[in-house]
């Protein structure tokens, strides 16, 4: 390769002409020195004779006089009342509720009330004592339909298959 041969390079390669350091700053004075007397070139921009001992003057001057000028308002007494009675219209015909429906236990749904069940740690025994005697005999655990069907689906749908093989 051709990198082998680099740590053997004695040289940096950059050369300097004998006496550039000592002499350098002789020379760059003497060249500073003849541009100063070469002409100048223009560029092209002119300025009025006495412009900038007038213009603070004439700044001033401007500033003092006063010139009549219409003014209109954006906002009047008028359309800030109008603006701020409809908002407040909207604001209050949004509080009163008057779109919201009462909620009732015919359209609340059974998983909505089985995840509040679980999500607040309510115990069966509290659930238990909001139950009288009457609402618990056993007609209303007997009238269901359990045939050998719906228990089957059940079983196939709710069960899991291992847990009932491991007991």
């Amino acid at each position: 390769m051709k990198n082998r041969k680099l740590h053997h390079i004695k040289s940096h390669g950059f050369k300097v002409p004998k006496d550039y350091f000592n002499a350098f700053e002789e020379n760059l004075l003497n060249r500073i020195e003849e541009e100063a007397h070469l002409p100048k070139t223009e560029t092209g921009f002119k300025v009025p004779n006495g412009y900038f001992n007038a213009i603070e003057d004439n700044v001033l001057q401007k500033l003092s006089e006063e010139t009549k000028t219409k003014v209109i308002s954006l906002f009047n007494k008028k359309t800030i009342v109008y603006i701020s009675s409809v908002a407040a219209a909207i604001l209050l015909l949004l509080n009163l509720s008057i779109f919201e429906k009462t909620p009732s236990f015919d359209n609340l749904e059974t998983e909505t009330v089985e995840t509040y069940i679980l999500n607040e740690n309510i115990s069966s025994y509290e659930i238990a004592s909001l139950f009288t005697d009457t609402e618990l005999n056993d007609n209303n655990f007997v009238d269901h339909n359990l045939d050998a069907e719906n228990i089957e689906e059940y079983l196939l749908n709710n069960a899991d298959i291992e847990a009932l093989l491991i007991e």
